[in-house]
């Protein structure tokens, strides 16, 4: 055999063999291809970023902003996994009502989470149906939605018409969150409204929810020997796997559905169980445990400053300091007090973005008619009267909270308005009161307070003449003098060789008028034309 036959042999086995080397290298290449590609499919994949926004508390506008603040840090962050920790016994619909939607609208591919830790009650509850998903911690409960009108005095007990009005907002957001999250909308709606009773049923595997009609249909009205549908009788506990007896109905007809941690899972309301950060992190399969986002110092300042409380006793002080430092002119110190307390007292409600802009210019405009009437016109008129409702309207209205979002000069919510203007008015109420008590405490006491006899008069004994009550104000009582500015109502005027501040009690007197003093009190002088008094 030739080395050319040799090669013509080689080379038509090769040819023989090449269809299946070809297969097993395509084969071997697209092995190669996918272990490549798969590494590069996952790192492209975006990693998710979690972070935890704590909801504790009463729930009202104030936290409302803080949550809008934080959900916007969280998407500057790149957060796609957000996480709310709710420990809260309920707050006011609006503002829940707020948070459900910012919730809502949170881009498509970010994933909410609600971790009740350890209670998420009523308006608490509603913000929990809002996420896609709810981990509750061990010894949590979630329910009891049905709204209250809830007074400064105290709850009211609502009629049947005032209840389907106030239930009406918070129905609507519950069946839009169970739709959209896949709730059962029957336990949902046993936690806002009473009168029907849920029941758990099953056939075979199957279970469901269902009214009294519907039980009625499925078990009451088959014949046993027929029924496919029977009542649940036991549920295993997530906690400790064991079987436990299920009390039916679950909800009844007099009762709003609250469900604890176990029922919440068995039920299928909640994803599963986390009692901490790492629990929650391995649950939902994080990379890494999440990031908090806390109310801030200042937030939490803030709200503080909002208190009802703390209202009222900025306004006492201001009530009380503002009349010491009227009757008391060139003390300062009571009459700086009380422009902090009442700057604090305005102010606090436009930090926390709750009053709107119609209280300050109401303010403004309130407070310059007083000074006109003070300085200006004579008597007290219609400029007194206008400034002084202008001033009042304007203190009660920056307890009407603005909703978030609406420009200046909206008008406010109709549901928080009557209960704003009622709580306005009882905290200015209650501080009137407690300003004037203040001030006959120290009326009574302060004379014989070391440092603090010049803040009020002190009484006068008997051998003290009204000419020695008087002799450092400059004038006695009937001193004449002569007006060198006009007095609207209050000027200055000349006794002798003193030029004494002077109050009118009466209509605008021109400056070179000869005037008499009728009255001192404090370091007030009052005086009145020569010519009224003949």
């Amino acid at each position: 055999m030739t080395q050319n036959d040799l090669r013509r042999m080689f080379s038509a086995r090769a040819v023989r063999r090449s269809p299946w080397r070809a297969a097993a290298e395509t084969f071997c290449l697209l092995c190669i291809a996918v272990l490549a590609v798969t590494p590069l499919a996952a790192s492209s994949a975006p990693a998710r970023r979690a972070a935890i926004i704590p909801i504790h508390g009463v729930i009202d506008t104030i936290l409302a902003h803080t949550v809008e603040r934080r959900l916007e840090d969280a998407r500057r962050d790149g957060i796609n996994v957000i996480i709310f920790e709710m420990n809260t016994p309920g707050g006011g619909v609006v503002p829940a009502v707020n948070i459900c939607r910012m919730i809502k609208n949170l881009p498509k591919d970010t994933l909410t989470v609600a971790w009740v830790r350890p209670e998420a009650l009523s308006a608490g509850a509603m913000i929990s149906v809002a996420c896609q998903k709810i981990y509750m911690s061990r010894a949590s409960s979630i329910g009891d939605s049905a709204p209250i009108i809830a007074l400064p005095t105290g709850p009211v007990e609502l009629g049947p018409t005032e209840r389907a009005k106030a239930e009406s907002p918070v129905l609507q957001e519950y069946r839009d969150s169970a739709s959209a999250n896949g709730y059962d909308p029957l336990l949902c709606r046993a936690m806002v409204t009473l009168g029907e009773s849920v029941w758990w049923v099953e056939k075979g595997v199957e279970r469901r929810f269902v009214n009294d009609d519907e039980k009625k249909k499925l078990i009451d009205d088959v014949a046993e020997a027929d029924r496919a549908w029977s009542l649940v009788t036991h549920f295993v506990d997530p906690i400790s796997g064991a079987r436990r007896e299920l009390q039916q109905p679950i909800d009844g007809p007099t009762t709003l559905l609250t469900l604890s941690q176990s029922e919440a899972v068995a039920f299928g309301l909640a994803s599963g169980l986390a009692s901490n950060e790492s629990e929650l992190t391995e649950a939902l399969n994080l990379a890494w445990e999440p990031k908090r986002l806390d109310v801030s110092g200042w937030e939490t300042f803030v709200i503080w400053l909002n208190s009802p409380f703390v209202r009222g006793v900025l306004m006492a002080i201001a009530l009380a300091g503002g009349y010491i430092e009227f009757n008391n002119p060139g003390l300062l110190v009571p009459g700086i007090v009380a422009f902090v307390a009442l700057a604090v007292f305005v102010g606090a409600p436009y930090a926390a973005g709750l009053a709107d802009a119609w209280t300050l210019v109401a303010l403004v405009i309130g407070l310059l008619l007083l000074l006109i009437e003070v300085f200006v016109l004579p008597g007290f008129g219609i400029a007194g009267v206008t400034g002084l409702v202008l001033v009042g309207a304007s203190l009660i209205g920056t307890f009407i909270p603005r909703t978030p979002g609406d420009p200046p000069f909206s008008l406010p919510d109709p549901n928080l308005l009557w209960n704003a203007l009622q709580t306005g008015v009882l905290v200015m109420s209650s501080s009137t009161v407690a300003a004037g008590i203040g001030i006959l405490f120290l009326m009574r006491f302060a004379p014989h307070l070391p440092g603090a006899r010049r803040l009020v008069l002190a009484t006068p004994s008997a051998s003290m003449t009204p000419a020695a009550l008087s002799s450092d104000r400059g004038a006695h009582v009937g001193d004449i003098g002569v007006l060198v500015t006009p007095l609207r109502p209050g000027g200055q005027a000349r006794f002798g060789q003193r030029i004494v501040e002077v109050q009118g009690q009466g209509s605008f007197v021109d400056s070179g008028a000869r005037v008499q003093v009728v009255a001192v009190e404090g370091s007030i002088v009052y005086v009145r034309p020569v010519e009224e008094l003949v």
